[in-house]
């Protein structure tokens, strides 16, 4: 398995997919803050463990989506755990149009700050970055509050997503959710999101539909 990027699931990148959509709203929408707080997207963080065919080893990967709202996924977020191997991999999902240079910078709470590169950007999995972290690091993560996401925007301004950890250390040292359940969830999950993306299209396009035009006022003899 490369350690690159975990592959998601066809539902999971569906998922993903419905964020780059929300993210390429037209340029009249409000602008989003330098600094904000996302919010689950999905209920929980889930934990999945598969085998490395290339080492026989087990990987283990914890994975959460993000939005400002949480009914608008933006961003997703992996933390790889390969068995036996001394570091831990960070991995952010993000819409297309994010600027591969240079790179994006995490850190938890006020700690020390990270680097990361962005790999690849396609229509399937968005723009995906990885570090390599120490173990310590995830550690700082199953204690602290909020994980910070620090990348440059398409005009080249700083933007940070705030992510909060909670429930993070219990995921991570529990045990692995079943796939066939882990996609169930996902199923689910973007069924609802579907649902709300087709009111609020059919909302917009009712505000949006032109009004009629008055009647003619009768003309005087």
């Amino acid at each position: 398995m490369s350690m690159k990027f975990v592959r998601l699931s066809a539902c999971a990148a569906m998922i993903l997919a419905s964020g780059v959509a929300y993210a390429q709203q037209p340029a009249a929408a409000p602008a989003q803050p330098a600094t904000q707080d996302l919010v689950g997207v999905d209920p929980d963080w889930t934990k999945l463990c598969q085998t490395d065919p290339q080492t026989s080893k087990e990987i283990c990967y914890v994975t959460r989506i993000f939005g400002a709202k949480s009914d608008q996924p933006f961003l997703m977020l992996a933390i790889i755990d390969p068995k036996g191997a001394p570091e831990r991999i960070i991995q952010v999902r993000l819409p297309l149009g994010v600027p591969l240079k240079p790179g994006f910078r995490f850190g938890v709470d006020k700690g020390a700050v990270e680097s990361g590169a962005f790999e690849v950007c396609t229509p399937n999995d968005g723009c995906v970055g990885v570090a390599k972290v120490k173990s310590a690091f995830v550690d700082g993560m199953k204690k602290g509050e909020k994980l910070s996401i620090i990348v440059k925007n398409p005009s080249g301004a700083e933007a940070t997503a705030l992510i909060p950890l909670a429930g993070f250390g219990k995921a991570f040292d529990g045990p692995a959710v079943d796939p066939k359940v882990a996609e169930e969830r996902q199923k689910k999950l973007q069924e609802d999101l579907q649902k709300k993306a087709d009111e609020e299209r059919k909302r917009l396009e009712s505000t949006a539909a032109p009004a009629a035009p008055a009647p003619a006022a009768p003309a005087h003899k």
